[in-house]
């Protein structure tokens, strides 16, 4: 195998999240074939992407690998002050203060409007972000997640209403998450579930309303002065929509399997060639 081939399936498998494969993938193209810039790249942002202590040390020693033997490689460069502008200034000021140098040898090396300088200046906008900035991105981000459970939730509806799901590519991993999602509401016992999912919209609201009118209820009652047992009502629909984001996780590892195994029957038929 060459370098590319190795780096080919880390790209893939970083996309699909498996970051753990990408590590194990892009150290064993290193330990076969040599030190590769695009390789430790790779190893360093799968370290990276993890956002824990341990890993962007990991990262971070990655990263120093990589531009011992290439000192002007852009995506390490880039990839390192990334890496450098999220670090904290009291625990690691060591790395903190290499952002610096890393941005005057970026700004040698790569001319403004290239794609270089964009990820730089994204980069310093973000590690320039206050609270108040940081809480909107994570406000932003729920949101986003939200709307993909929605859109999920929608998809999953559809397949239901056709009796199953559509034909698709192993690797499709929208089709991937429905097919998943229809085995983990499949049964008897899960009908009030796929019913849910298939009125999701309509279950919330009903619910909603089915809380104020419980807890008014009770209250009025005398039963209690103030009341939070209606919000049991949400407990069916809450747990529909973790059956959503468990088959979301499944059909995810089941992408990232079908991926491991292309690529050990593309390595398997190149061996079988170069023999």
């Amino acid at each position: 195998m060459t370098h590319e081939e190795y780096a080919d399936p880390c790209e893939e498998l970083f996309a699909v999240g498996a970051f753990p494969k990408v590590r194990k993938l892009a150290a064993s193209g290193l330990a076969d074939l040599g030190p590769d810039p695009v390789l430790y790249r790779w190893l360093g942002l799968a370290h990276a992407a993890e956002d824990e202590d341990d890993h962007d040390a990991e990262a971070e020693k990655a990263y120093q690998a990589g531009l011992a033997e290439w000192p002007d490689d852009l995506g390490l460069l880039v990839s390192y002050l990334e890496l450098c502008l999220r670090a904290d200034a009291w625990t690691y000021p060591g790395r903190s203060a290499r952002a610096g140098l890393l941005k005057e040898r970026i700004a040698v090396l790569a001319p403004a409007g290239s794609p270089e300088a964009a990820r730089v200046e994204d980069a310093l906008g973000r590690a320039g972000r206050g609270y108040w900035q940081d809480v909107r991105e994570r406000t932003a981000a729920a949101r986003a997640e939200q709307a993909a459970l929605t859109s999920h939730g929608a998809d999953v509806a559809e397949a239901l209403q056709r009796g199953g799901p559509p034909a698709a590519h192993p690797e499709d991993l929208r089709a991937a998450e429905v097919a998943a999602a229809l085995e983990l509401l499949a049964g008897p016992w899960r009908a009030p579930l796929r019913l849910l999912v298939r009125h999701r919209v309509a279950a919330y609201v009903a619910t909603f309303v089915l809380v104020l009118a419980t807890n008014k209820a009770l209250v009025l009652s005398g039963t209690v002065s103030f009341s939070v047992w209606g919000w049991i009502w949400y407990a069916p629909v809450l747990l529909a929509d973790a059956k959503l984001r468990q088959a979301r996780r499944l059909a995810r590892q089941r992408v990232i399997d079908a991926m491991e195994a292309r690529h050990a029957e593309t390595a398997a038929a190149g061996r079988g060639i170069t023999s």
